[in-house]
């Protein structure tokens, strides 16, 4: 019997996890868990998905964020070793960054996928990421102007 691919799938919440909520179609051909941050939706989510929390933080707060950012650092190493997957999945923002690199870090794989909301510039993450990505994924064919190495995908919507 073969055994099915470890995938963690890592986002914000909002329509980073919109996003990634649309390869539920795939879902089922691994052995995922979903990591994303905590919101009374998220919490109501648990119910059909396999689900980990991180702690929602926006950076118009910065000192605020600085503490949360760190906490979801050392969070994401621990979920990393409890369900150890063999590739980490992102549609991007700054709460799946440290995740891509602790997947790196262990010699596992990192697709990130560009936000659709992206058609001719790059965000942070995306810039953060996409050194180290296994496999770039841009979602408009003007992008790979900006991501010369990216694969383009199409939507997923």
């Amino acid at each position: 019997m073969d055994k099915k691919k470890k995938v963690m799938m890592i986002s914000s919440i909002g329509g980073h996890l919109t996003q990634l909520l649309q390869l539920e179609p795939i879902f089922t051909q691994y052995d995922y868990h979903i990591v994303t941050e905590k919101s009374s939706i998220t919490l109501e989510m648990k119910k059909k998905y396999p689900m980990s929390y991180l702690v929602y933080g926006a950076r118009n707060y910065p000192i605020r964020y600085i503490f949360k950012f760190s906490y979801n650092i050392i969070k994401s190493f621990l979920l990393f070793l409890k369900y150890r997957p063999d590739v980490v999945i992102t549609t991007g923002t700054h709460t799946a960054v440290p995740m891509c690199y602790i997947a790196k870090l262990f010699r596992k794989k990192v697709v990130f996928i560009e936000s659709f909301s992206k058609s001719s510039s790059a965000n942070l993450s995306g810039r953060m990421v996409y050194p180290i990505a296994d496999l770039f994924v841009v979602q408009w064919e003007s992008m790979l102007k900006v991501y010369p190495k990216a694969v383009y995908g199409g939507t997923i919507y």
